[in-house]
């Protein structure tokens, strides 16, 4: 079977809320990363073969494809189409998927993969919310077979924080220890430079605006969040800004343009269980394709998974027996920030340069998402 490769990976810094970047129109802060991508590499912009982008809540400035619309901002050939498409959390990375979908099945050989993501303009849930003037006070109370077979009570992400956190007995202090190593380690990821390679600067911004010097004194004073008794916003990722792209070639392309692969996409699947629970689905999905590649965690030289919340990690570090000294080694969302629809190339980014900065061979990445759903890759240093 043909192979997927991928040549380059960037992300913006990540803009805290209201911060460097809250001002920048999506169409803008796609754009940057995709200048980026085909400045860098030297492919002439009306031979790319497709820009699929990740989104969530396609409205106002993110609305009209904005996968299309990031690729013209950037001042690149009208010839190229885009594409935006919506897992949730997972939606970038599923454009990853997608895209070495189409280069292995031989019938592209130049993507972009990225998303973009500006929460500041666009709060999270903001799509949802657009249910309530058309008389439905959720997305799911219109739907019969929804409510017979879940309920009427909608699925909040917070609630699933919060059944994780009892389901595997992690006390409010257990998820504050975590947190504040997530913001450790990425203040020290920062400060050796660790970001320096993946990150183009924009509007000012040269990196993450989000980790913060913090302490679980200061952790503890938090309020809980919508009736949970141990979930903060200590505790759970950031929202933010930003955008992130990632070139996936074929093996033709490679010898056509004169490129030199990073990385080889060596596992693509996505797996999905109960809605309700919504985000435990990165433990069942790991096992699944972990079977699949014929791999086991022991092969795995570096983790990615997102911290959308603490007690969400920790449950697949205890479910799994994964070292946690290598997974999220840079921090996670916690600290670092999580732009939805930008989030699953982000974290990849990450990864990649991780392993080149480790000398790792193998990574993989998971990620929880609305509906109960959870992408899993794996790539291979090269």
């Amino acid at each position: 079977m043909p192979e997927a490769y991928i040549v380059d990976a960037v992300r913006t810094p990540t803009g805290r809320r209201k911060g460097g970047l809250a001002h920048v129109h999506g169409a803008d802060l796609g754009a940057h990363v995709l200048k980026a991508i085909v400045e860098r590499n030297g492919i002439p912009d009306n031979e790319y073969d497709d820009v699929i982008f990740g989104c969530v809540d396609t409205i106002g400035p993110l609305a009209g494809d904005i996968a299309r619309t990031c690729w013209l901002a950037a001042g690149l050939s009208d010839e190229v189409p885009g594409t935006t498409i919506d897992r949730q959390c997972g939606s970038s990375q599923q454009s990853v998927h997608f895209a070495a979908q189409a280069v292995m099945s031989g019938t592209q050989d130049v993507v972009v993969a990225g998303g973009v993501q500006t929460m500041t303009q666009i709060p999270i849930s903001s799509a949802m919310t657009a249910a309530i003037p058309m008389g439905f006070k959720d997305p799911f109370s219109g739907s019969t077979g929804w409510v017979e077979r879940y309920g009427a009570e909608p699925p909040t992400q917070f609630k699933s924080a919060q059944m994780i956190a009892d389901k595997w007995g992690f006390s409010r202090r257990d998820l504050e220890v975590y947190s504040l190593e997530s913001h450790t380690r990425a203040l020290k990821a920062i400060e050796e430079g660790r970001f320096d390679r993946e990150i183009i600067p924009l509007e000012g911004v040269t990196m993450d605006e989000t980790p913060r010097q913090s302490t679980l004194e200061k952790m503890a004073e938090l309020d809980f969040l919508f009736g949970c008794d141990k979930v903060t916003a200590a505790v759970s990722s950031q929202t933010c800004d930003g955008a992130s792209a990632m070139l996936v070639v074929s093996e033709d392309a490679l010898k056509r343009y004169n490129l030199t692969p990073r990385a080889r996409i060596h596992h693509i699947s996505v797996r999905a269980e109960d809605p309700i629970w919504m985000l435990t689905a990165p433990i069942p999905a790991t096992q699944y394709a972990l079977k699949k590649a014929g791999m086991t965690l022991n092969d795995i030289d570096v983790v990615e998974i997102n911290e959308a919340f603490a007690s969400v990690v920790m449950a697949w570090l205890k479910e799994t027996g994964y070292d946690h000294a290598k997974t999220n080694v840079n921090g996670g969302a916690i600290a670092l920030g999580h732009p939805l629809g930008a989030t699953g190339t982000k974290l990849m980014t990450t990864l990649l340069h991780e392993l080149e900065r480790s000398g790792g061979r193998y990574g993989l990445q998971t990620m929880c998402e609305g509906g109960g759903q959870a992408n899993v890759t794996i790539i291979e240093r090269l």
